[in-house]
């Protein structure tokens, strides 16, 4: 019998289709910000919009300006380069950096663009320029585009929010686990943080603690769940959960520094790890870090086949990894002094 004999059948999980969930996604007009402190250029440009059958709001004040986008909720934002007080330009920055206005795509307006302005534009996160008088035919087919590209990426938040909902089914196979994927995530962010992390690598460290054994979906309970040595046949049906891990999560191209972190956070520092055989820096460095901290929360949580480790000896038994030659002995210096930063009870 081969191994993917007794594997669960993953088709519906592998092949979604992103083109059907975009079709659930709102389909009411999409409502357009214009923030321009000029009247008569806002009330041009929403009359043009309007034309297409847009809910159009007008504004002149950029003070608070993420405050303000929040309580309005635009699809797509009008903003004049040239504003009194906060330009255009820092505009467009402070809604990009922050999470929850960072999706909505921002056309620039100017009297005169150029190369330069452009390439300003673009460094702040602006996704189009467009030069005044606006042209309608010109403003119609941009602002289509971005919205459809937006309501796009709607349409695969929904595909994660039923991938995060599997991978809550998946945790609670585990009796009494301790909300371990919550703990893996905090542990993440707090160690990445340690290692002064960028903030995209911090959030793709956070998306792996709950998806990193997502592929584990297709894997009989008889064998995830088995109390005992596990037999060779069982062990490869198990190692198949990073790769199917990796397909189930490839609708997500806004998530992909996640799937490296997926399919690689069982390899090791020698060679011996699966799926590739990866040595040393061949193994994605989020990856590397993940598999410490993955082993660690894995020590300290209950699970079927092994009892509760303390962080002292958790500790120990990656250190011990790491002199096999398993892990990056570097990294488990960093981690160990982290740890005995958090728990400095461990000292004692």
């Amino acid at each position: 019998m081969r191994v993917s004999d007794l594997l669960l059948p993953i088709n519906k999980l592998t092949q979604i289709n992103i083109s059907a969930m975009n079709a659930i996604v709102n389909c009411e007009p999409a409502k357009i910000l214009i923030i321009d402190d000029h009247t008569h250029s806002r009330m041009a440009v929403k009359d043009l919009l309007s034309l297409d059958g847009y809910e159009v709001i007008e504004t002149e004040e950029n003070f608070n300006i993420v405050d303000n986008v929040l309580k309005k909720r635009p699809d797509l934002i009008l903003l004049d380069v040239m504003m009194p007080g906060m330009e255009g330009f820092e505009v467009c920055q402070c809604l990009k950096q922050d999470e929850r206005t960072s999706a909505i795509p921002i056309i620039f307006m100017t009297v005169a663009e150029d190369h330069q302005l452009r390439r300003r534009c673009a460094q702040v996160g602006g996704d189009d320029v467009l030069t005044k008088p606006i042209e309608r035919s010109l403003l119609s087919s941009r602002v289509k585009s971005l919205i459809e590209q937006k309501r796009l990426y709607e349409g695969l938040d929904q595909i994660e929010q039923v991938l995060f909902a599997i991978a809550r089914a998946i945790e609670n196979r585990y009796p009494n686990n301790g909300n371990s994927c919550a703990r893996l995530a905090t542990l993440a962010n707090s160690f990445g943080q340690y290692l002064q992390l960028s903030f995209s690598a911090l959030q793709n460290l956070r998306y792996a603690a709950y998806l990193h054994d997502i592929g584990t979906v297709s894997i009989p309970d008889e064998i995830m769940l088995k109390k005992g040595e596990l037999t060779p046949e069982e062990r490869e049906i198990i190692q198949q959960h990073v790769l199917i891990g990796e397909e189930i999560c490839q609708p997500l191209p806004n998530r992909r520094g996640v799937l490296p972190i997926i399919r690689h956070h069982h390899e090791r520092w020698d060679g011996s790890g699966y799926p590739d055989g990866l040595v040393a820096d061949e193994i994605p460095w989020l990856a590397q870090i993940f598999q410490i901290l993955d082993i660690y929360v894995a020590l300290t949580s209950e699970r079927p086949h092994k009892k509760i480790y303390t962080p002292r000896e958790a500790i120990e038994i990656i250190t011990e990894e790491a002199a096999k030659g398993w892990r990056n002995p570097e990294l488990v210096h960093h981690f160990t002094n982290f740890i005995y930063i958090r728990e400095p009870v461990i000292n004692n």
